[in-house]
């Protein structure tokens, strides 16, 4: 039992080493969504939602772009089917981002994974992802992850909660330009992780055809290019999947044709 304990003093610092790493790496992204958050609760203080029913939305989904998405349907009164149909199309890079990390977290338990996925922004994939580069899979525990998954959870209900009490006495704040700095994070997201083939082709998909079909109506375009942009790098990760495999079992039959003679 005291061996136990002593262990687990041991990894306990490194834990929340690793933890206040990710939180400490992900500051740069929670600057850049402040104002996202904070637009978001203004606009949402306008609507047809009650408070909390609003900052219900953002502990629950944790989903900066769904959640405007949804507000402004609910706004119009779109059903129940038509708000899932929509979030669910938009929400789709996350298929990409799982797929990405999966190799870096395959090893933890179950219950982790879960819990890292429900965390899981365009972010925190972003700067965890950017961590895990730099060891071999398998190597890294939950913690990193956690902690940037935490610090952007908290940083959204702050800054939501910010709107929604402090934005009425700002009018028109959607409209001084605060929401750039979102997209200026985006590109900074997008920008790194294009070294691969699969990311490239799949940015260069969505976002072209995002703009050919800039004209259709209730932005069905920009959910076509998600679905196009989603669906390309899902093939080109499957055939550099198959690439390595196939590489790595071709490097392993020298070693046992020597091991039968």
């Amino acid at each position: 039992m005291n061996s136990t304990h002593q262990d687990h003093q041991v990894h306990q610092p490194g834990n929340l080493a690793e933890f206040g790493a990710g939180a400490r790496d992900t500051i740069p992204m929670m600057v850049g969504a402040a104002p996202f958050g904070v637009i978001f609760g203004t606009l949402a203080a306008t609507g047809p939602l009650h408070a909390w029913s609003v900052q219900l939305m953002s502990l629950a989904v944790f989903a900066g772009s769904a959640q405007f998405i949804a507000l402004g349907l609910i706004a119009g009164h779109a059903s129940f089917a038509v708000i899932w149909a929509t979030t669910f199309i938009v929400n789709l890079r996350h298929v990409l981002y799982s797929a990405t990390l999966a190799p870096y977290v395959a090893h933890l338990p179950a219950r982790w994974r879960w819990t890292l996925g429900a965390f899981m922004t365009d972010e925190v994939f972003a700067v965890s992802y950017a961590h895990y580069q730099r060891r071999a899979p398998g190597e890294t525990g939950p913690y990193y992850f956690l902690g940037s998954g935490v610090s952007m959870y908290v940083n959204w209900q702050i800054w939501t909660v910010a709107g929604l009490l402090f934005g009425s006495a700002f009018p028109g704040l959607q409209s001084k330009g605060l929401d750039f700095a979102m997209v200026a994070t985006f590109i900074a997201i997008i920008v790194p992780q294009l070294v691969a083939l699969r990311f490239v082709a799949a940015s260069l998909a969505a976002g072209v055809l995002s703009f050919a079909w800039n004209d259709w109506p209730y932005k069905l375009g920009l959910l076509a290019a998600v679905v196009v942009g989603v669906v390309v790098g899902m093939l080109l990760s499957m055939r550099a999947n198959d690439s390595l495999n196939s590489a790595e079992r071709r490097s392993q039959r020298p070693a046992e044709m020597e091991r039968a003679e």
